[in-house]
């Protein structure tokens, strides 16, 4: 095997068992290592081999997944230039072509001769894997399976231009590494250790079907969110109003809907927006269209990280990325509270004015802004109608207002939130009846 010859595809995440791998296929007949280390260094790749696939949930012919997850995972020059935008032009396709051959050998190597000669069977095990779980620790299920297909679609290339296509159509549909595997990250920030982009894996599936009414506002948002990812000029965005009425899910549910177009979002919380221009730097060269979301803002009188959101929102001599936005929700309109001595107190400092103007400026920031107010009692109705039929829950309609209106009364009042928590409630009612 030529792993050393390797040129884009090198020091790769997860590399250490390939490196083993290839040595053992290059010395098991060799007379100056002894067999028994031979034998013990396939076992102990094996035992690795099988921990990161029980790990990332893989399947089926484990060495053909592990293969693929390293040319799915691994951020170079070619394949960060082919992630959603595909094949490129220039001298790198035939420098990748090269590590493709490389990678081609080692799918179709046949590991027969090398067990035979180190009296081990175990690699046959791993040929025709079957998971316990759908997914992993580290990939949920969807990200598994478009591994494990890629895996076998590779594994079915005809030649070496063959098995570059089919990669290549990979990173356009999907992308690669961290940023293109997953749809949504946080931010952390280990102590000496920079800032960390980190995938969250466990994303609701919420789509903006499933948010009753508030037609006007998801307009509003789809709009501005596919001028984004079409390349076309987007506003940050703004979502204010009333708690539990859908500002949070409608931002899950354009992430969900933009995916597949390279959408992704990044989470960032008020204590971190000074890592804000770190965060930046890392994603701004990639070709994904990345959302900034920051759920519940709002600050307090003392409070002055909104002066890092500025910054970043104004630019300094760096304009902020043409791949980037910002996204809020808020239950305050203007985001910072204003108190009396914000208007009147003026013996303390001489501009208290601008102070306040300083303030309240920040919300001028957000292009778009979008109101979501708390549904009457028709449309909070409206809403409960449409969920329970969703739940399949098989109640007279002048019963199911009646219990509605009971819980809302001593469940936080009309939102949508109470309407979904309540249809919850019935559901699981019904389910606790069905086991007695």
């Amino acid at each position: 095997m030529r792993t050393s010859e390797l040129m884009l595809y090198k020091n790769m995440d997860f590399g250490e068992i390939l490196n083993d791998m290839t040595f053992l296929m290059e010395n098991f007949r060799s007379e100056y290592y002894n067999k028994e280390d031979l034998r013990s260094l396939l076992f102990e790749c094996v035992n690795r081999l099988l921990e990161l696939s029980v790990s990332h949930g893989f399947e089926g012919n484990l060495w053909h997944t592990y293969l693929t997850f390293l040319l799915a995972n691994d951020e170079n020059a070619y394949s960060t230039s082919c992630e959603i935008v595909g094949p490129v032009e220039g001298s790198i396709n035939e420098i990748a072509r090269h590590d493709f051959e490389i990678f081609k050998e080692l799918f179709d190597y046949d590991f027969t001769e090398l067990e035979e000669a180190l009296d081990a069977g175990c690699l046959k095990l791993l040929m025709d894997y079957r998971n316990v779980k759908g997914g992993g620790k580290v990939f949920n299920r969807r990200i598994r399976d478009r591994i494990c297909d890629l895996s076998r679609t590779l594994a079915g290339s005809s030649d070496v231009d063959d098995f570059k296509a089919r990669l290549t159509q990979f990173y356009r549909e999907f992308g690669v590494g961290k940023l293109g595997l997953h749809k949504a990250f946080r931010v952390e920030h280990p102590e000496n250790d920079g800032v960390h982009i980190v995938p969250i894996t466990n994303i609701a599936h919420v789509h903006l079907d499933d948010l009753v009414g508030y037609e006007i506002a998801k307009k509003k948002l789809t709009d501005n969110t596919e001028a984004f990812v079409q390349g076309r000029r987007a506003n940050n965005c703004l979502l204010f109003g009333d708690a539990g009425t859908g500002k949070s899910s409608s931002i899950k549910a354009i992430l969900n809907q933009y995916y597949d177009q390279g959408l992704r979002m990044i989470e960032v919380y008020k204590h971190q927006f000074k890592d804000l221009n770190d965060v930046i730097a890392q994603i701004k060269n990639r070709n994904y269209k990345f959302i900034i979301y920051m759920d519940d803002l709002s600050f307090e009188e003392f409070e002055i990280e909104y002066k890092y959101l500025k910054a970043v929102i104004e630019g300094g001599l760096e304009r902020k990325p043409e791949n980037v936005l910002i996204y809020a929700t808020s239950n305050r309109r203007h985001l910072i509270r204003e108190t009396f001595r914000d208007k009147a107190d003026r013996d303390e400092e001489l501009h208290t004015n601008d102070t306040v103007q300083e303030k309240l400026s920040l919300v001028a920031r957000f292009g778009v802004t979008i109101y979501f107010g708390s549904p009457d009692k028709k449309e909070f109705q409206e809403i409960v109608r449409v969920l329970a039929e969703k739940g399949g829950i098989d109640m007279p309609q002048e019963e199911l207002f009646l219990e509605a209106n009971k819980w809302e009364l001593s469940h936080g009042g009309l939102s949508g939130r109470t309407a979904q928590q309540f249809v919850d409630y019935l559901l699981g009612t019904k389910a606790a009846e069905k086991t007695h």
